[in-house]
């Protein structure tokens, strides 16, 4: 059930970072989800890391859009790049 829900959140998180960014990305689902775990995943190393919060705690979600709106425009720049 674990990895269920990691995919919903990531989703979800993925979903809303894609519509905080400005501008149209052409992503798939996959890649949304994957987005939204990277973000999540991020977040909570750091996060944790620095003590800001726990592992459940409401501030993971919203550090984790963060997260997935700064690897989105990461992704963005790298993508404009490319010849």
């Amino acid at each position: 059930m674990g990895i269920i829900w990691t995919i919903v959140l990531g989703f979800v998180i993925g979903v809303i970072a894609k519509l905080i960014h400005p501008g149209k990305e052409n992503m798939g689902f996959v890649v949304t989800v994957v987005l939204g775990i990277a973000g999540s995943f991020a977040a909570g190393v750091v996060g944790q890391f620095l003590g800001w919060y726990r592992a459940g705690e409401g501030a993971g979600f919203i550090a984790s859009v963060i997260m997935a709106v700064i690897i989105l425009l990461i992704y963005g720049k790298l993508r404009d790049r490319a010849p």
